[in-house]
């Protein structure tokens, strides 16, 4: 697979996000199911891999460890910091916390589950809006200066916050939800990682596999999957939606694809510093969204579709309030 510069960390130019492994869409598959998808996106090409010490919590840095640590040297392996978990506990509390004290603690126990010296990528996963995020980024500096971690990175992050951070630490990488059904990036972020030379990566690049055609309107979705509970995914807004994929459908029909490639090739011809990350539980899906990056989409392609998409009206918040708050601050 071709690499992309990524701010400074060259990685495969689409990358596996790996939260889909915690309980987030209902249980988790079996733990050797789980290491063999992940190897298995290794072999098909894919060198950069995301997880966080919240997905679980703790438990996906545990199985994403295990399932790299035969090709550490081969991979480039992103975690984050930032939700109020309790370090000796686990336990989740309901806001974020980015103290000195407990990025420091974060890292060092984040590097024990991954099994591993250094952290390639370490974000800050959402804003603490009680820390100058100076202190964040100094805190992060002297991680990278101690050998702890290697490049600094920041998620759903307000572009005023980003430049800010910037000036004290670089920041490498910028993570935050973007697809053909959310483009809030695009009107500060985006620009800011052009100016900056601040790689972007778009997290659900899929719509949590809405674009992907799967689901529709009389999908059921379980109680245990955060879906279920997603303004964006009542069956009237999924029945709203559905124009954006019937877009794609037709798109996918001309370009010899599948739905999921065209809204994954459509972020792979934004911009060459942008690196889509997915998140499947499936193999064969890790195969046919890597098919992406042999999609060329043509200007006149883009356009038709910018154009069209422009007359759809996404329906519903792309998270639950109490979580949206936490974002672009």
């Amino acid at each position: 697979m071709r690499q992309r510069n990524l701010g400074g960390l060259s990685v495969s130019e689409i990358g596996f996000g790996t939260m889909s492994f915690a309980s987030t869409y209902g249980a988790a598959p079996e733990r050797s199911e789980a290491i063999r998808v992940i190897r298995g996106a290794h072999d098909l090409g894919v060198t950069f891999f995301d997880t966080a010490e919240a997905y679980g919590p703790w438990t996906n840095e545990e199985l994403v460890g295990e399932a790299l640590r035969p090709i550490r040297d081969e991979v480039v392996i992103a975690t984050k910091f930032g939700f109020d978990i309790d370090q000796a506990t686990g336990k989740r509390g309901a806001g974020v916390n980015s103290r000195p004290d407990q990025i420091r603690k974060v890292i060092d126990n984040s590097l024990k589950r991954l099994g591993i010296e250094t952290v390639d990528l370490f974000y800050q996963h959402r804003v603490d809006p009680d820390v100058p995020i100076e202190d964040v980024a100094g805190t992060v500096r002297d991680l990278i200066a101690a050998g702890k971690v290697r490049h600094f990175g920041m998620s759903e992050a307000a572009a005023e916050t980003i430049r800010r951070a910037h000036a004290v630490q670089p920041v490498t990488a910028i993570q935050s939800e973007y697809s053909l059904w959310t483009r809030e990036p695009e009107a500060k972020v985006l620009p800011l990682c052009e100016e900056l030379g601040i790689g972007f990566v778009p997290w659900s690049p899929l719509g949590a596999g809405f674009l992907t055609g799967k689901i529709d309107a009389a999908t059921s979705l379980d109680s245990s999957d955060f879906r279920a509970h997603s303004p964006r995914f009542t069956p009237e807004a999924r029945a709203a939606n559905q124009a954006l994929v019937d877009l794609l459908h037709g798109m996918a029909v001309e370009q010899q694809a599948t739905p999921a490639q065209i809204a994954l090739a459509w972020l792979l011809a934004r911009a060459p510093f942008i690196v889509p990350i997915f998140g499947t539980r499936r193999l064969d899906r890790v195969e046919e969204n890597l098919g992406a990056a042999d999609v060329a989409l043509t200007a006149g392609s883009i356009e038709r579709i910018e154009t069209a998409v422009s007359q759809i009206d996404i329906q519903g918040e792309r998270l639950p309030a109490a979580v949206l708050k936490m974002s672009y601050l």
